[in-house]
C-alpha cells in the first residue's frame, strides 16, 4: 500500500545563511582593512587638507562600524529565523554582504578625500 506524496515542509533554507556566513566575514575583513589603510591617504597633506580629512573620516568610520554590526546582526538573525520564517531568513542572509558593501560605499562617499 502506497502513501500519498506529502510535500516536504522542511526546505533547505539553511543554505542561504550558511553561504552568507562563509562570504560575509572575509568581505567585512577586506572592507575593514581598506578603511583602516585609507587613514594614511592624507599623510603628506597640508594642515588645512589634513583637518578637513580628519573631520570627515571620524563620522565615516562610525557609520562604517555600525554597518558592520548590522551585517553581523543580519547573519545571526537569519540563523534564528531559519525554521520559523524561512523567507525572512533568506532575505536577511542576502542582506548581510550587501550591508557590508553599502557601509563601505557610504564610508568612501562621506570621507573628504584630498
Amino acid at each position: 500500500m502506497s502513501h500519498p506524496a506529502v510535500p516536504n515542509r522542511r526546505r533547505k533554507t539553511w543554505i542561504a545563511p550558511l553561504i552568507s556566513t562563509i562570504v560575509t566575514p572575509p568581505l567585512a575583513f577586506f572592507a575593514f582593512a581598506l578603511t583602516v589603510f585609507s587613514a594614511m591617504a592624507c599623510d603628506a597633506c597640508s594642515a588645512a587638507e589634513n583637518h578637513s580629512f580628519a573631520a570627515s573620516i571620524n563620522p565615516a568610520w562610525i557609520v562604517f562600524r555600525c554597518g558592520q554590526v548590522l551585517a553581523l546582526l543580519a547573519i545571526v538573525v537569519s540563523w534564528v529565523f531559519v525554521r520559523n520564517r524561512p523567507a525572512a531568513a533568506i532575505l536577511l542572509a542576502l542582506a548581510a554582504p550587501v550591508t557590508v558593501l553599502l557601509s563601505l560605499g557610504i564610508f568612501m562617499t562621506v570621507v573628504d578625500w584630498p
